[in-house]
This record gives structure tokens, sequence and C-alpha cells, in this order.
């Protein structure tokens, strides 16, 4: 009888109620704290096998106040609310999709098919739809929505080996060496969405990159007649919109018209830069994308939605359903059919999310240029810092960039190898001490602070900051080399 209550608990109304009301109003004024960027935590610095011990502690205790436990939670995670936050590239979501999260897991309406989510479904057509007409794709385009870029890209590498390899590989198998070609500067996903497919070392073309960090595109027939002489079948083209280290855009018109000539699918893995399309100020940085064969782009980047959330959109709409094309008589009893409403046909999960909810929410609440005004805002933002960078000799741009992500470093009279360790340690002690975000990345053996500008009230004070920050640390840690 005991257990039988318990599971009761589980789904008393009363006190979901009462703990619910308890915690939006703490988020709420942990958002007004966080968002002041006056005594709060950026970066909850602690030694990763502390803070599993500390975990593992609270687990084995008895349970407590629901709430406390929520707050313990909040204390102990990264703030991307915070102003100061300047890490990694995740959105600081809008409030409102926290409510939207709310409504999503209580409900558990999934899209794999109609009947398991009519609203999801029939909304993610409308967000879809919706993204392919920014790009600039016409009624033929279909889309979906899916866990994340990986995924997304690999589906698409699906999709280009269906369309243009030597034989259906989905029926009868790999009969040929296959490849595909990329920039250099790709994102690893490229890479291991190429080895899932079975394509090895040799079937991942890397094409180098100008010093820009944009793939060469007069290096791209040398590079496929290697592959050919190599016995490759090289059945796709990949162009970066936002590489991951500096966030170069290729020319995407370029591949579009070489890809077009040597008969290869042409894919823009846009999941960071590929959200310009919303912007009228910034759209022409991926001029020709229109022309791409498929694109991913995230939203739970540049457009205010938490992850995973990515979009996948084919200019055929058709080319997606082949990719998955396959029985489940217990689901649809027509699997040649194309219908939108079940999107299992469409994508690797077949149990998924209600990804639509968020994006749609935004929208609809905020406004249909929403997204257009965070781009524009994050991109001015981004170049306040660089200004502020450019005119300062205490620093050094690995690249003027194109999108919000910047790589500076700190100089000073020493040699490479001695300032790839002190921007090293520079970056360390600024995140342990909690009031700032950054991170970092090594650019042709040089060690750069990388911050992605991604929230949008980060203010010119708050680069200022920084700057000074990283100057006092770094004049520090001389200090005590020398001594």
């Amino acid at each position: 009888m005991k257990d039988v209550i318990k599971l009761k608990d589980a789904y008393n109304s009363t006190d979901f109620r009462k703990i619910g009301h308890e915690l939006i109003d703490l988020l709420a004024n942990h958002l007004d704290t966080v968002q002041s960027g006056e005594n709060s935590v950026v970066y909850p610095h602690q030694e990763p096998n502390k803070e599993l011990q500390f975990w593992q502690n609270d687990f084995e205790t008895e349970p407590s106040n629901t709430l406390d436990l929520f707050k313990t939670i909040i204390a102990h995670s990264t703030q991307l609310q915070h102003p100061k936050y300047m890490g990694h590239q995740s959105a600081v979501p809008a409030p409102i999709t926290s409510l939207v999260a709310l409504m999503v897991d209580f409900l558990n309406n999934g899209t794999g098919v109609f009947e398991m989510g009519p609203a999801s479904n029939a909304m993610e057509k409308i967000v879809t739809d919706f993204t392919s007409k920014k790009i600039g794709y016409n009624e033929n385009a279909s889309g979906i929505l899916t866990s994340g870029g990986t995924l997304a890209n690999l589906t698409a590498l699906l999709a280009a080996r269906k369309e243009k390899g030597p034989n259906d590989v989905w029926e009868e198998g790999h009969k040929n060496r296959l490849a595909v070609m990329v920039s250099e500067e790709a994102h690893y996903c490229i890479d291991r969405g190429a080895r899932i497919l079975g394509l090895g070392d040799q079937g991942i073309i890397k094409v180098p990159v100008d010093k820009d960090f944009k793939i060469r595109t007069d290096q791209l027939s040398k590079c496929l007649e290697v592959a050919k002489n190599n016995g490759l079948h090289v059945f796709c083209m990949i162009g970066c919109a936002g590489s991951t280290a500096t966030g170069s855009y290729d020319d995407l018109e370029a591949l579009a018209e070489f890809s077009m000539t040597n008969n290869l699918w042409f894919h823009v893995d846009g999941a960071h830069g590929g959200a310009v399309v919303f912007s009228k100020k910034h759209k022409n940085l991926v001029k020709g994308i229109e022309k791409a064969d498929s694109i991913a782009i995230d939203f739970h980047k540049m457009l205010m939605t938490p992850v995973l959330n990515t979009a996948l959109l084919f200019k055929k709409g058709s080319d997606v359903y082949k990719t998955f094309a396959q029985k489940a008589q217990y689901l649809w009893d027509t699997p040649e059919s194309e219908e939108w409403y079940n999107s299992a046909k469409k994508t690797f999960e077949c149990t998924k999310r209600f990804l639509s909810a968020s994006p749609y929410i935004i929208l609809k609440t905020f406004g249909k240029d929403i997204f257009e005004k965070n781009i524009d805002k994050l991109h001015d933002l981004t170049n306040e810092l660089v200004q502020l960078l450019l005119k300062d000799n205490r620093f050094e741009l690995a690249v003027v960039p194109e999108s919000n992500i910047v790589n500076f470093r700190y100089v000073s009279n020493l040699n490479d190898t001695e300032l790839n360790n002190l921007n090293l340690n520079i970056r360390k002690q600024l995140i342990e001490s909690g009031k700032f975000y950054i991170v970092q990345t090594t650019i042709k053996e040089k060690r750069y602070l990388r911050c992605t500008i991604m929230n949008p009230l980060t203010s010119k004070t708050d680069f200022v900051e920084l700057l000074n920050d990283i100057e006092k640390i770094g004049l520090q840690i001389k200090k005590r080399l020398i001594l």
C-alpha cells in the first residue's frame, strides 16, 4: 500500500502546482540576478572529480525539499544568461522556451507519426517551410527538425549518397569506395558522419583553406582529380556557413557551380552561421545558399532556442523521403508515399521530441522578425569587441571575423611557445575566478582566446572589463615567471 501511495504522489496535481509556482519564481529571480551581472558567478569552477563526488553524495542522501534541489542544480551550472558568458556556441534561450519545455515534457507527444503528435507534426512543417522561404527555396522544398547538427549533417550525407552514389547502398550495400569533399576547417561532425558511412580516412577529402580560413576554390578541381585517380567516387561537396574555429563563410556560389559541373550533391553545414538567412543585413554572407541540395541550420545557436534543435532543409523535398524508405506496417501502410505528417519517414528518430514548439512559440510571441533582431544585435556587439581589439596593441586578432566568433590573444614580448602558455593560463585563471566565461582554440599552432558573442544583453562595458582583466592576469603571470 505504501508503494501505491508513493506512485500516486508522483502524479499529484497539488504538489505539481505548488512546486511549479515556486520554480518559476526561483528562475525569474535568478534571471534578474544574472542579467544584472552583479555579484553573480558565470561559471562555477570545480574539478570534475570533485563535482562528481558532490553529486554522488547528494544522490545518497535522503530526499529533501525539491526546490532546494533545483537551487543546487542552478548554483552548479554555467550561466548562459549572464552578460559575461562569451563561451561556446550555445543560444541564450528566450525564457519563454522554459515554459515551452514544461508543456512539451508534460504532454510527451512525439513527432514520429501524426497520431502521436498532431500539433507537433503540423507545427514542424510550418517552421521548416518558414525557414526554407528565408533560404530562398521554392514550394518544392521540404525539411525536418532533428536533434542537433551532427544528426542533421549525417542525414544529409545519407541523402547525398542515395542520390549521387554509384548504387543504392541502402538496399545493396557498399560496392564502391566513396568520398566527400569538405574544408579542412569543417566541424568534426562531418568527419564523424563520413566515418559512420564507412568512408574511412581516404574518403574524407579535406580541401585547404586560405588566410581567412575559407575553402580554397582554386584547389577543388585538383582535389577531385586526385580522388578519382585513387579510385574514389566523390558524391558530395560540403560548404561551411560559419566554420567551427573562426566562423568563416565559404564561397557558396563557387561551390554550387563546382558541384553542378561535376554532378555532386551540394550540402551546406550552416549549423551556426546559416542563421543569417533570417537577417536582411547579413544574408549576403551566404550568397548562393539557395543553390544547395541540403542545408543544416541550428535553432539552438543564434536563434534563441534551447538545445537540441536543428532544421535540415532539402531543395527537392522528395530526396529526404527516399533516404529512409522502408516498411513499418505498425506505423503506416504505404512506405512509398510522401506524407509530411509522418516525420519518421524522413529521419533517424522514430521517437522524436516535440522540437517545433520552441521556435514556433518564439516567432508567434515576439514576431516573425525576432530572429533577425537577435542576429543583427549579436553581430553589432561582435563588431564592438573587434573594434576595441583592433585599436589595442595589447591584443592580436587571428582574423577579422565575419560572424560572432572572435579569436584573439594577449601579446607581449615573448615567443610563440611562451605566448601559447601565457594565454592558456590567462584563460584558466579567468574562468576559475567565475567572473567571465570564454574558451580557447589553436589556429596554425597559435593559442587564441575565443569569444562567441551569444547574449544580446552583453555590452561594450563588459568587453572593456574583459580585456582589462586579461591584461591584469597576464601581467601577474609574467611577474611570477620573472621572479
